[in-house]
């Protein structure tokens, strides 16, 4: 076979090669640290994937690989190609070797200075610095993972000067002053807290004033009241997406403080049974751009639904209750 051009390496192999050649490398046993490569995705801001012209593996759940195979891998083909990787460490497993050490982190800036999303599932980071975090990321993904305080904190918090997209899920310690600091420090167009118990009203409120920018907001069993909606209402005028769930506290009158935000497109309130129909439909009117209703989970009758949709009519709407 000829020689492909420099720097083409894995990523210039077709898929099923690709695969078999992480299954031929990856060691024996070597469990949950995993490097995960899928298919073609799409990016939080619903834009072309950053996977592109990165590693696609349609239907491969995965492939564990030890840190020694991932070194050989950053040392010896990982370049340029590279635009997505996910990491699966060891917080849930008997083996608490994770794959993830600052060193390999910052070779992998080095190395890779197109990779633009790091997802992170089941992983310590409590011995990482974020600061060691390759500073190309504009997408972050934590997903059930341990962080410690000094996480986006100090003259740390400005290490990933081109982040846009953070996603947190179930990262029990992510808090009030981790969402002050990356807020304060970036130009986030993407944010989405689920399972985030320790971020509170008091730091949406003081958060908000630095997320003018943002254009999609998700918050999944998160502990907020109205208080936080007003703030949202407020300060974030740019929301084209937003997105609560689970959050019993919300009233009609923090549902009426969301009418500010005209360029919401898309607004999926689930779960949330204290609001009326006639209150929905209020604030629906009031949003101009408004394209798509989701109230997944709410338990209205019949009669209140049809109203709903009869007073949309340029509006989709769907309900699962």
């Amino acid at each position: 076979m000829a020689e492909g051009a420099p720097g083409a390496g894995l990523a210039a192999l077709p898929d099923s090669v690709l695969l078999e050649g992480l299954s031929a490398v990856a060691a024996p046993g070597a469990g949950p640290g995993a490097l995960e490569t899928r298919g073609p995705e799409r990016a939080p801001g619903g834009g072309p994937g950053a996977a592109a012209g990165g590693w696609g593996l349609p239907g491969a759940g995965g492939c564990s690989v030890s840190s020694r195979t991932l070194w050989h891998l950053l040392r010896r083909h990982l370049r340029d190609g590279l635009r997505t990787l996910k990491v699966k460490g060891a917080l849930c497993s008997a083996r608490k070797h994770e794959i993830l050490s600052p060193a390999l982190l910052a070779a992998l800036g080095r190395q890779c200075p197109r990779l633009g999303r790091l997802c992170l599932a089941e992983a310590d980071l409590r011995p990482l610095p974020y600061q060691s975090m390759p500073a190309s990321l504009r997408t972050l993904e934590l997903s059930h993972c341990e962080i410690p305080a000094a996480w986006f904190q100090g003259p740390a918090a400005s290490a990933l000067p081109q982040l846009q997209h953070l996603i947190v899920r179930n990262v029990p310690a992510f808090c009030d002053q981790h969402l002050l600091n990356v807020s304060s420090q970036t130009h986030l167009k993407t944010l989405t807290l689920s399972g985030t118990y320790r971020v509170t009203d008091a730091g949406i409120q003081r958060a908000a004033v630095y997320l003018g920018g943002l254009e999609r907001l998700v918050l999944r069993h998160c502990v907020i009241t109205d208080s936080a909606v007003r703030f949202i209402g407020r300060h974030m005028k740019c929301l084209r997406l937003l997105e609560i769930s689970n959050a019993y506290s919300l009233t009609n009158a923090g549902l009426a403080c969301l009418a500010t935000l005209k360029c919401l497109e898309t607004l999926c309130l689930d779960l949330c049974d204290k609001f009326s129909p006639d209150a929905i439909v209020a604030l629906c009117q009031a949003l101009p751009q408004l394209r798509n209703l989701n109230l997944d989970g709410a338990h209205f009758e019949d009669e209140a639904i049809h109203k709903i949709q009869a007073s949309l009519p340029n509006c989709s709407f769907s309900h699962t209750p």
